[in-house]
């Protein structure tokens, strides 16, 4: 049995940007770069379709906030702060500071 071709999204990019500036039928362009002209119709499609979303905000979605790593960030912050304070009170009866 044959395995599925994987194909980068770089590839797709650039297959599916032929076919939208003309350089070739999609069967021509399927033909020349070994793939089905079905799949270069739902890379053009998807390109399509992904396209307004460059242009939001820098192109960028707006960060996942993990609640439980927030949380969990917050009480690491919580024991350092405690160390520090001890180390800061242990140091200053040693003479320091």
């Amino acid at each position: 049995m044959s395995k599925r071709k994987r194909h980068t999204p770089g590839f797709k990019a650039k297959v599916a940007l032929e076919v939208l500036k003309g350089e070739g039928t999609v069967s021509e362009l399927a033909s020349r770069f070994g793939v089905h002209p079905t799949m270069i119709d739902q890379w053009k499609r998807a390109l399509l379709d992904g396209a307004p979303g460059v242009f939001e905000r820098g192109g960028r979605k707006a960060p996942v906030i993990d609640e439980d790593q927030v949380r969990d960030l917050h009480a690491k912050i919580g024991e350092l702060a405690v160390a520090d304070s001890f180390l800061e009170r242990t140091l200053k009866s040693w003479g320091g500071k």
